[in-house]
């Protein structure tokens, strides 16, 4: 079997602020910078449920820093 890679990119970890609607988060990173963020692909398909309050990491997108992909739940 192959072992999961390392998120490429730029990854920050955060808190859960808010429940957006179509599975979006606000996520608030350590330094107090908020981005929007959706889950990744191979968390969805472990139906990791993410609620308010639960510490994150995020990828940022390279073309945008204020959205991201949540890839993994600490």
């Amino acid at each position: 079997m192959d072992e999961p890679q390392a998120p490429q990119g730029n990854t920050a970890d955060g808190v859960v602020r808010e429940l957006l609607p179509s599975q979006l988060v606000r996520v608030e990173l350590e330094g107090r910078h908020q981005v929007t963020a959706h889950l990744a692909s191979p968390v969805g398909r472990n139906y990791v449920r993410v609620l308010v309050g639960d510490r994150v990491r995020v990828a940022l997108m390279s073309n945008d820093p204020s959205r991201g992909r949540i890839v993994e739940k600490l």
